[in-house]
């Protein structure tokens, strides 16, 4: 890792269900993370008063405000679904046409319908966090959550991924000025919902623009298993299966 400002530093913190480690100027790491929190409180399912939260408990049919940021992810999750032909599904399956946003409102059109963001907030809260430290004044800095990161500036990060299957860490490469979101499917239930038919555990990683991008194409990828996915392009992103 290079740091050309010695003024920089790196604090870590619970949130998004990971560990969030924010390297900046000191003045914009708390109000990186305040971003980050921002959008775990909207648009987490496991917060009841979230945004989220009360789409899932509501009766239908039903409205309600949202904040302006989930209004954001939420239309950038529609868009995506379109684009993708329904591959990426926010409400994974439970109706993608059970709801819908105009403007700062919610409505649930059916009752069965339940949403979970997870596939693409957590990259925004990254890119929250990045434009946090930028507004602080920050030249240079980076923003890790898991297997989310985003760095800008004159920085160089290393790229180490975990070897799930004979252990330690094997190096992948170099991040700079942009964006990269690595998950694993085929293990779990919520890579399940993602992808029923995948029988085996397989990482996808995408490098984009924005960490949003890197995090919502990870799961197209991973439906698909083509690496040449045509939104790639699109979005100016690279992907990689291994």
């Amino acid at each position: 890792m290079s740091f050309p400002d010695t003024a920089l530093q790196r604090r870590a913190r619970p949130l998004l269900g990971t560990l969030v480690e924010v390297g900046g100027p000191a003045p914009g790491i708390e109000a990186a993370f305040e971003a980050m929190a921002r959008v775990q409180a909207c648009m987490s399912r496991f917060d009841a008063a979230s945004d989220i939260g009360r789409f899932n408990a509501m009766a239908t049919p039903g409205v309600i405000e949202i904040d302006p940021w989930t209004a954001q992810v939420l239309s950038t999750a529609a868009d995506l679904q379109q684009a993708s032909a329904g591959l990426f599904d926010i409400s994974l399956g439970s109706g993608s046409d059970g709801w819908r946003r105009e403007g700062l409102h919610l409505y649930k059109l059916a009752p069965q319908v339940q949403l979970d963001l997870g596939g693409i907030a957590k990259g925004f809260a990254v890119d929250c966090a990045i434009d946090a430290l930028r507004t602080g004044g920050a030249c240079s800095g980076w923003v890790n959550a898991g297997g989310d990161l985003r760095v800008f500036g004159d920085i160089e990060l290393p790229i180490r991924l975990r070897d799930e299957t004979g252990g330690g860490v094997h190096e992948f490469g170099r991040l700079a000025d942009g964006a990269l979101a690595t998950s694993r499917f085929g293990a779990d239930a919520r890579s399940r919902a993602w992808h029923p038919a995948l029988a085996v555990e397989a990482h996808v990683s995408v490098i984009a623009p924005t960490c949003l991008w890197a995090d919502a194409l990870t799961k197209v990828i991973a439906v698909t298993g083509r690496a040449d996915h045509a939104l790639l392009h699109q979005y100016g992103a690279r992907a990689w299966l291994h």
